[in-house]
């Protein structure tokens, strides 16, 4: 089975389109629905059957979720919830559809998108996406395999504030801060991956990234950096290569 639809669980939108898992391209347009300000379990999961619905389609999805995935349960709830702590993802969205899912966390399915078939494909060693967006989300992969859950952007800083908070996107909008000044924000945090982890490779993606040449001047770390070539959409292709392996 060639064809998966994958589904993108965010904070602010549940977005969806059937991929060709072989080559990563969208075989519908993407379609998105707003996620539930009051985003419970039962909520969440409505929403996402009326998106599913409108795809003729009738097999397994994979699922990413911003939340830290362990055995299908969401240990964090960073942007959604309270409620999903706990809560098995994949049997909820069961429940409501009538399809298997596979589920797992949105920066390593974003990762698993890049490495498999994007950007990082062919890369050794450690190698870390950062997806900038709200927050700053992380995967990992150490020669080939993904080393799942790594939460970076929760990271201390030296500001009295998780790194995420310091150097986001959304740090950059809500304290009108040019690129150069965000740039700076952004090369701190690099510098701090790098202290820590010794990556061979970073990958970016997000938002963000595809504005890396208005910051890029700030950035100072020796890593190679490659900008994530399926940018919005790496969530929905990674998770849905996911959701093929578990077919095979």
């Amino acid at each position: 089975m060639a064809h998966i639809l994958g589904v993108d669980i965010g904070g602010s939108g549940i977005k969806a389109a059937i991929v060709d898992t072989a080559t990563g391209e969208l075989q519908t347009d993407r379609r998105r629905l707003d996620t539930p300000k009051d985003s419970t379990p039962e909520k969440v999961a409505a929403t996402v059957k009326k998106l599913v619905t409108t795809f003729d389609y009738d097999g397994p999805i994979g699922c990413c979720f911003p939340a830290v995935i362990i055995r299908g349960e969401a240990r964090t709830a960073g942007n959604i919830d309270d409620e999903w702590l706990g809560t098995h993802v994949g049997e909820t969205f069961a429940e409501a559809t009538g399809h298997q899912y596979t589920v797992l966390n949105d920066a390593d399915a974003a990762a698993v998108a890049e490495m498999e078939l994007g950007a990082g494909k062919g890369l050794d060693g450690m190698v870390l996406l950062i997806t900038i967006g709200t927050g700053l989300g992380s995967g990992m992969y150490y020669n080939g395999r993904l080393i799942p859950n790594l939460e970076i952007g929760w990271m201390p800083s030296d500001k009295d504030m998780p790194m995420e908070r310091y150097a986001g996107d959304r740090a950059r909008k809500v304290n009108d801060l040019s690129w150069d000044e965000w740039g700076k924000r952004f090369n701190y945090f690099l510098k701090k991956t790098v202290r820590v982890f010794m990556p061979d490779h970073f990958i970016l993606g997000g938002g963000a990234s595809k504005k890396f040449d208005r910051y890029e001047h700030r950035i100072t770390i020796d890593i190679p950096i490659h900008i994530a070539e399926f940018r919005n959409n790496a969530g929905i292709i990674g998770a849905a290569l996911e959701a093929q392996k578990d077919l095979n």
